[in-house]
């Protein structure tokens, strides 16, 4: 009997040394996956504004083809002269005006965004019915090599090719420290069949 209560007396268990030790372990393990988690949770937040932004860039262009698809009388941008006479092509203007399907002046050009203290920071614009709109963000920055080619936008018998837009645009998008470069092309032709004069 005396055995037995010997026995019984020598419980096995942890000391309170192995549980602070087990628990130290335990927390820092949680603190680095927690920290881990955070950081995934932030750059996940950073790349969905950086595509926010991207989307409003594509945006931009996309609505520049539509509206000049539908338009006509293309007349290009060339340094920094608008020709509104007659039809004007270019190689590498600045931008481009066109009639919209409703006879209204629109253009659509590259210039210095007064937002932003750089001298080499350009945006794009819209001008419509007298008021100009800055179309790309802030953190946008359009690179001057930027340009919107026309192509036979003089009427016939002159020029036989149907009116077309190349719009070029390269630059940097920085949000939060990042610098991502982008570079897009698109090109648009007239919809309507080019009349002569």
């Amino acid at each position: 009997m005396r055995k037995n209560i010997k026995q019984k007396n020598k419980q096995n268990g942890f000391t309170i040394i192995e549980t602070m030790i087990a628990i130290s372990l335990f927390l820092i393990i949680i603190m680095a996956g927690m920290g881990a988690l955070l950081n995934a949770n932030l750059l996940h937040q950073k790349s969905q504004d950086m595509r926010s932004l991207v989307d409003n860039l594509s945006f931009v262009t996309e609505d520049i083809s539509r509206n000049l698809r539908t338009g006509y009388d293309y007349h290009c941008i060339d340094d920094g002269v608008l020709t509104t006479i007659n039809p004007h092509s270019c190689a590498n203007g600045g931008g481009i005006s066109f009639k919209t399907s409703l006879g209204d002046q629109w253009v659509y050009y590259i210039g210095v965004n007064p937002n932003i203290t750089s001298s080499t920071a350009y945006s794009i614009f819209k001008t419509a019915g007298g008021e100009t709109v800055q179309l790309t963000p802030d953190e946008v920055k359009i690179d001057p090599v930027s340009s919107f080619s026309v192509l036979g936008a003089e009427p016939p018998p002159g020029d036989k090719q149907q009116p077309f837009a190349i719009i070029r645009l390269v630059g940097t998008i920085t949000y939060k420290g990042v610098v991502s470069p982008f570079s897009l092309q698109t090109s648009v032709s007239q919809r309507l069949i080019d009349k002569q004069q």
